[in-house]
């Protein structure tokens, strides 16, 4: 009488993890990263607070402990550079130039935007590219006929030739980002006001503008941050009269003459008004700027 083999039972063979040399390599380039994000917000953070601190000190306690902290808040180094530097004066008038820059590229650049994204028309391709183009213009090359265009216009140290050239040299990347934004928008709702009897011009301004707010804010912040840093384009453009100076030109200015004279506690005070608008703008809005720059990747 035979008898069958029974089959014998096997352990079960070690699950080994394919996977855990990639999670091992993404866990690197994460710590790399990060380190990296990390150092790159130490290199801009510290030297902005340093400013800031040293802007509440006294000329003697820059000069014998620049890394200490300020032994009162001198609060006059402010009240000296907004006053005896004029750099109030030159805060008002860049708060001026960049809110009627900003407002005109935007306005221009979302129209423009708008029609190459919707719209339908010979040789629209051409001009989209005319206007991208502009991106690889530098200013620098424009700087002379520049000039003499301004002068001739009879433009020469306004404020008005100062934003109509701001928003020349805005709408290139106005336009670029605007018109992918706009194209991201469903059709839909266009097409449905459209049928109820709305017009073009209600429809860009009722509608299709409220759905492209987060795109508008980020494209108004980064011109905005643009426009206020702007150094090269006023000290060109406005010349002589120092009441018509903007902000960068009267920090110029004020460097030149504290560094000379010792006073770098107002010199400390004068950058830190300069730079709070930007910080206010950003921590205000960036929210907004984030949903703007993922927005097309969402949808």
């Amino acid at each position: 009488m035979t008898t069958l083999d029974q089959p014998t039972a096997t352990a079960p063979a070690p699950v080994t993890s394919g996977d855990r040399p990639v999670r091992r390599e993404l866990g690197v380039a994460n710590a790399l990263s990060h380190g990296f994000l990390l150092l790159w917000g130490l290199l801009t953070v510290l030297p902005l607070l340093w400013m800031f601190i040293s802007s509440f000190k006294t000329n003697g306690e820059i000069l014998a402990d620049p890394w200490g902290l300020p032994g009162a808040l001198h609060l006059d180094n402010w009240v000296r550079a907004w006053t005896g530097a004029h750099i109030g004066r030159y805060f008002l008038n860049s708060l001026v130039v960049v809110a009627g820059s900003v407002s005109l590229t935007m306005l221009m650049g979302a129209t423009a935007a708008y029609v190459f994204a919707r719209y339908e028309f010979r040789g629209r391709q051409v001009v989209y590219y005319l206007f991208v183009g502009g991106l690889m213009f530098p200013v620098f090359l424009a700087l002379v006929p520049l000039f003499f265009v301004v002068r001739n216009a009879g433009l020469f140290n306004t404020w008005l030739g100062l934003i109509l050239v701001y928003a020349a040299y805005s709408l290139p990347f106005t336009v670029f980002f605007l018109t992918a934004f706009f194209r991201t928008l469903p059709t839909s709702v266009a097409e449905a006001a459209l049928v109820d009897g709305c017009g073009h011009f209600r429809l860009f301004f009722r509608v299709m503008l409220p759905m492209a707010r987060p795109g508008l804010i980020s494209v108004a912040i980064f011109n905005f941050l643009t426009h206020w840093n702007q150094f090269l384009l006023p000290q060109v453009l406005l010349q002589g009269d120092e009441s018509k100076w903007m902000l960068a030109q009267g920090l110029f200015a004020l460097s030149v003459s504290q560094g000379y004279a010792g006073d770098y506690a107002r010199l400390f005070a004068g950058l830190s008004i300069a730079v709070l608008p930007v910080l206010a703008v950003y921590v205000a809005f960036q929210r907004q700027v984030q949903a703007g720059l993922t927005a097309g990747q969402l949808k």
